[in-house]
């Protein structure tokens, strides 16, 4: 079975007051998923402005994800799969390049609360995790 690929999003909830979600969002991460360097930038600016979270706190937070976590890169081939997805099914083009990597690199899931859960999109189903 493909390891999941896992939204920014999902990652996020680590800092939730909701600790229901907080909660599973760990277990998520815990169980090795794949994110990629958008996720990473994703989680880091998103820490840094909302979260208002140090650099050093930004720091750890990523150095955690890196170690939990299989990362994949962001190519020309994943920007131009994205550029198509955004087009074809009308998601954003940060979306679409979380989309594009994980259907590159083979998971049939993507653990996201920002999509309709249940949307398949070539080779993986979004699923609302929460």
């Amino acid at each position: 079975m493909a390891k999941p690929f896992i939204d920014s999003n999902v990652v996020l909830y680590l800092f939730s007051s909701d600790t229901v979600k907080a909660d599973r969002a760990e277990a998520l991460l815990q169980s090795g998923g794949l994110i990629s360097v958008q996720v990473l930038n994703e989680v880091a600016s998103v820490c840094l402005r909302k979260l208002k979270m140090t650099w050093k706190d930004v720091d750890s937070v990523l150095e955690t994800l890196k170690s939990t976590c299989e990362v994949l890169p962001v190519t020309l081939a994943s920007h131009e799969k994205a550029v198509g997805l955004a087009k074809r099914f009308q998601i954003s083009l940060y979306d679409a390049n979380i989309v594009a990597t994980a259907i590159l690199c083979g998971a049939d899931t993507l653990f996201s609360e920002d999509m309709q859960n249940g949307m398949s999109m070539e080779s993986v189903t979004v699923v609302n995790p929460f």
